[in-house]
């Protein structure tokens, strides 16, 4: 097995023992990102802030291992406020493009660090 590990230093760093992305082939298999900005490693507030944050966190692993939101498969997102739905939607709908990817949208009573989101990937490139 031919495993690398990526790691982006425009994304937080892994806050306990894991990595932020693996790649294994062509697959890329992203960790949860919470919406801790990479610099201070602090939480940004607001749902829609930390919505945009864990995208930027996420893009920035993606563009590490030569990737973008197209090459994402599967999408997770949980939310410890399922009435965030429709702002989550509405970013992902400037973020992405048509074809969406697959989604699972998990309604969770808390995350790391008091997020109130988390999104975690996985890709495929040339899919």
């Amino acid at each position: 097995m031919n495993k690398k590990i990526i790691v982006s230093p425009a994304a937080p760093k892994a806050i306990g023992p894991y990595s932020q992305a693996v790649k294994c082939a062509d697959t890329l298999y992203v960790s949860g990102q919470i919406a801790l900005d990479p610099q201070s490693m602090q939480m940004v507030e607001g749902i829609e802030a930390q919505t945009r944050q864990a995208f930027a966190n996420l893009k920035a692993i993606l563009e590490e291992a030569s990737m973008s939101f197209a090459d994402i498969v599967k999408l997770n997102i949980y939310l410890t406020d399922l009435s965030h739905f429709a702002l989550i939607n509405g970013v992902m709908e400037e973020l992405f493009a048509k074809p969406y990817p697959a989604r699972a949208a998990i309604g969770v009573s808390s995350l790391p660090r008091a997020a109130l989101v988390e999104v975690d990937a996985i890709a495929v490139a040339a899919c």
